[in-house]
This record gives structure tokens, sequence and C-alpha cells, in this order.
């Protein structure tokens, strides 16, 4: 089989000859990696399953503001502090509900989604290729006027949030559109609605204002036979059901400190596909590389089985984790295809 088939065949609950596998790093881990292994190519030594295009624009230093980075919204956001790669808001662009009413969204950059497409073909090889659209919904609108301030207007001002959200989610479909006429597989919504328990909004608030957009926006990718994957952090229990139902084929990030894995690969297997389950929270970063090896194995080993799994860690792994477990992981990892 080839990667893509590999994962291919995962996302259809059917067995793949081995458990697909992903490992992204942050800036600062990734330098960890090659300082360790002595290899500027290490990423590249994987064998990575899953290629992605960003549609979103790369970050532009603020001139005069040392690590200060201004986004496509322009929202400049500080990483001088421990998150290197995100950082902290430095100052929310609306400050009220009558501003969050009126706002209107930059116009999409055709030519910039156009050229990140185009080379995602160009390098893609016999890899499953996927269109990634980050901050989608809730996150570009808390990061527009603070966590805060949203869950109040969410409150008080429904319907000036319904508005404002149609108009983020109405953005990511034009992204969404145009990348879905190139040969992608599908398409990973990023968008953080859980905390380490529960819906940072509540289930009710969540299936009121944030339900019915994702909804539009998945079928904008369903309604032409591709793959809805979304990167969601937290807890999501309350919502997998309705996440189904609504056309998600593959859940990205599988935190094991939140889900059993047994129960939820009962509870899930042939109707949602889990991407992730090896936890940079509690595992890589403190146990040793031989318990990291023997957890890898056994998550794939429970996870895996029948398909229903990509092999990955939950997030991209920080610079807190010790490189030799980093080895070990994918060790574990591509010993299934030398063996099989």
């Amino acid at each position: 089989m080839t990667n893509r088939e590999r994962v291919m065949a995962a996302i259809r609950h059917d067995a793949p000859d081995y458990t697909p596998h992903n490992v992204l790093f942050t800036r600062e881990m990734l330098a960890n990696m090659v300082r360790h292994t002595g290899n500027a190519h290490y990423a590249d030594t994987i064998d990575n399953h899953i290629v992605k295009a960003s549609l979103t624009k790369p970050q532009t230093p603020v001139p005069g503001r040392a690590n200060c980075f201004a986004d496509e919204f322009g929202i400049v956001w500080d990483k001088s502090g421990v998150d290197k790669d995100i950082g902290m808001v430095t100052e929310y662009r609306i400050q009220d509900v009558e501003q969050l009413a009126a706002y209107v969204p930059l116009p999409v950059d055709e030519a910039y989604i156009r050229s990140q497409l185009e080379r995602l073909m160009r390098t893609k090889g016999d890899n499953f290729a996927l269109a990634s659209i980050g901050f989608s919904l809730f996150e570009r609108a808390w990061s527009l006027c603070g966590m805060e301030d949203l869950l109040c207007y969410m409150l008080t001002d429904p319907e000036a949030v319904e508005g404002f959200l149609d108009k983020l989610a109405w953005r990511s479909i034009q992204k969404a559109r145009i990348a879905l006429e190139y040969g992608i597989d599908g398409i990973l919504y990023g968008d953080d609605w859980g905390q380490q328990r529960g819906l940072i909004m509540g289930r009710p608030l969540w299936g009121k204002l944030i339900q019915p957009r994702i909804a539009a926006m998945y079928a904008e990718v369903k309604s032409v036979g591709k793959v809805v994957a979304q990167h969601s952090c937290g807890d999501l229990r309350e919502i997998l059901d309705d996440l189904i139902g609504i056309g998600l084929d593959v859940y990205q990030t599988f935190q094991p400190e939140i889900y059993d894995i047994r129960e939820y690969k009962e509870k899930l297997h042939g109707r949602l596909t889990i991407w992730g389950a090896i936890s940079t929270q509690a595992d890589l970063p403190f146990k040793s590389p031989c318990e990291i090896y023997e957890i890898t194995k056994n998550t794939m080993e429970v996870l895996g089985k029948g398909g229903g799994y990509i092999a990955a860690p939950t997030h991209d792994v920080p610079s807190d984790v010790p490189p030799e477990n980093v080895i070990a992981m994918v060790r574990a990892f591509l010993e299934q295809g030398s063996n099989g």
C-alpha cells in the first residue's frame, strides 16, 4: 500500500497493512531533533503519511517590536513568552458589540492560496494530501475580540454573534472552495472548542452558534466527496455524535488523558477515525524511551485494529520532549512497515 492508500483504508475503517502515522514538531523541537541527530533533514526520515498545505498566510514581523508578529487579519501576537509558536494577542481589534456586528473580514488572498495548493500538488508524492484551514471559526472570532468578551456576547447579543460567525465561516468556505478545485484528499479545519474537561462555551451555545456554521463548512467538502478532518483540542465528548452527524470523518487531536482509548475505540469504530492519542501532555515529556516505545505500540494495537486510527502525538511535539523519546516513538511507527 502507498501512504495515501494506508490513510484512506484507515478512514474507511478497513484494515491497512499497518497503521499510518504522522509526526509534526514545533520550530524549537525540530531544531532540537536536528541538533540531537546531526541530520538537517531529520523530519524527512519519519515517513509521514500526511502532507498539508496551510491556506493561512504566514505571519510577518512587526517592525520595532521584538518577537511580535502580525497575522493575515492584522492581529499582533507576542511570542516572547513560553509559547513561541502561537503566542498571545497584544490588542484586540474589536472593542464592543457594535464593532463586532459591523465587522467585515478581509477578502481571501486567492493567489496565495493557489500558490500553496500548486506547491502541494507538485510535492505530495504518494502521501495523503490535506488543505489546512486553521483558526477557521471560533478561534478567529475570539482572536478578534477576546475570549471573555466573545463568551459574554454569546449570551447577551447572540444575533450579533451569529452574523459575525456567518462572515467568518463564509471566509473559510471560500478558502475550501478554492482548495477543492485541486487534487487534494480533504480539508483539515482547525478550531479549538474544548477545555481539559468540557467545552469552553458549553454544549447549548456550541449547538446554537457554532454547530450550524461548522455544518455548512463540512457540507462544502462532503459535496464533492472529500474527507473532512477537524483539529480541536480538549474534551469534545458531549459533541462527538453531533460532529459525526454533520459529516466529520477524522478527529484530531484525540487526547488519552481525556478519552480512554479502549472505550472510545469501541464507541467510535466504524464511525469516526481517531488521529493522535500519543500524549504530549502526560507521556512524551516525562516517560523513559522504553516506556514511550511500549505506549506507542500498545496505542497502535488498540486503536489501529480494523482501521480507524492515524497514529500521532496529540499535538506538534513541543520542546520539553527529550529527543530520545521522539526517536523511540518513531521507531515503533517504522518497525510496523519493516515487519510488514
